[in-house]
């Protein structure tokens, strides 16, 4: 009994992580859309989606923990992770991934993003001197030629998307890992639905101060509306609620497995929806890119 009452909780822990996945994913092709059918440029859209989504989610924040939404600008060392996780991890990993799509395809950029495991090996590797694991070496290697087929469809003298593309997705990679390592000293301590709304203010800030959400504003249409408020709620603050909800059930070793989901949500829409044309190749790359990544997060979260 007891343990078919694990089993139903971890269930249920699988299924709000892959709606939080799947969320994701339909974001991620949405992003295409605005960023190259609707020519949205990129500094105004992160105003708006930083501010939009930060308001929310501190409402919520307010709401749930009432006062101490602000107990983390109580400590100057927590502010400074703070605003370095807004910096150097929020906003860097929203501009990079959406430039990463401008410039060529949702699904690879998804893809590439998708890479951030391995940056942050590589640096406990470089900065803190860590052996890598067996483990680790397996899905470099996994990696590294599931990218290579991904982007030159196993040609190398050819590149499946443009250059300009594919240095702004290893960027994308290179600030998730960010996203995810730095905010962990503040989150030890305070909702990760307060540090992030805190972080999205911080960065709709700054965003704002290069481009105010009022100024120059690009053809606003209802599909325009649509499809940013569709990133906004259910990109940004239903799919992380939903993420943060599946932690209530399932570890978080199996919760990040399941981050394997939206790569293939944003592929598979992309096929349907905006006539994404892939080779077998870039599928088999894309792939192989998934399974190492599973590798590495299976053993990593190994006692």
């Amino acid at each position: 009994m007891e343990k078919e009452l694990v089993s139903k909780h971890v269930g249920k822990g699988i299924f709000w992580a892959i709606l939080a996945s799947t969320l994701w994913g339909v974001s991620g092709t949405v992003l295409q859309v605005i960023s190259q059918g609707q020519n949205i440029p990129a500094d105004w859209f992160l105003s708006v989606r930083t501010f939009g989504a930060g308001v929310v989610l501190l409402i919520i924040s307010f709401i749930r923990y009432g006062m101490k939404t602000f107990d983390v600008f109580k400590s100057w060392r927590l502010i400074g992770w703070l605003v370095a996780y807004a910096i150097f991890g929020l906003m860097a990993n929203l501009f990079t991934f959406y430039m990463s799509i401008q410039t060529g395809n949702a699904a690879s950029a998804t893809i590439l993003q998708y890479l951030s495991p391995l940056f942050i090996v590589l640096g406990s590797l470089v900065f803190q001197h860590e052996t890598p694991l067996r483990s680790d070496m397996i899905a470099f290697a996994i990696a590294l030629l599931g990218v290579f087929l991904a982007i030159t469809k196993g040609n190398i003298h050819t590149l499946a998307i443009p250059m300009d593309s594919l240095i702004w997705g290893i960027l994308s990679g290179v600030t998730a890992a960010l996203y995810i390592v730095l905010p962990k000293p503040v989150t030890k301590e305070h909702s990760p639905v307060i540090v992030l709304g805190w972080a999205l203010m911080i960065g709709s800030l700054l965003f704002n101060i290069k481009r105010p959400i009022w100024v120059d504003v690009p053809p606003i249409h209802v599909s325009t509306v649509l499809s940013i408020s569709t990133v906004i709620l259910i990109g940004t603050i239903l799919a992380f609620l939903s993420l943060l909800h599946s932690l209530d059930f399932a570890p978080s070793a199996v919760v990040s497995i399941l981050d394997a989901v939206q790569p293939v949500v944003t592929f598979i829409l992309s096929l349907v929806f905006l006539g994404l044309k892939f080779s077998f190749m870039e599928l088999l790359g894309s792939v192989l890119v998934i399974v190492a990544i599973i590798i590495l997060q299976r053993y990593r979260s190994e006692p």
